[in-house]
């Protein structure tokens, strides 16, 4: 059975970079659409980005022109690059894939 477990969180400087990892375990990583999603405090869960086993991107409006979502299917992992962060950017960043299945999520902080 395939399990996500996320990678990369921390506490970052407004304007800064911060690159997260999803690690996938099991068979037939490459077929699956992945995304990334992020839950602040008081907030939905909101999409961050998706991607198709084919590479196909698509960006929530919040982040598009900061984040880039990508995968590497040798390694069985998909990233996500956040640039020119914003403390609202501030959530627990989750790993999702097509399957149905979820991360337990990483922190991410961004404060000056």
């Amino acid at each position: 059975q395939v399990q996500l477990v996320e990678s990369g969180g921390g506490l970052v400087q407004p304007g800064g970079s911060l690159r997260l990892s999803c690690a996938a375990s099991g068979s037939s990583f490459g077929i699956y659409r992945m995304g990334w999603y992020r839950q602040a405090p008081g907030k939905q869960r909101e999409l961050v980005a998706t991607i198709t086993s084919g590479g196909s991107t698509n960006y929530g409006d919040s982040v598009k022109g900061r984040f880039t979502i990508s995968r590497d299917n040798a390694k069985n992992t998909v990233y996500l690059q956040m640039n020119s962060l914003k403390p609202e950017d501030t959530a627990v960043y989750y790993c999702w894939g097509s399957i149905g299945i979820w991360g337990r999520g990483t922190q991410v902080t961004v404060s000056s």
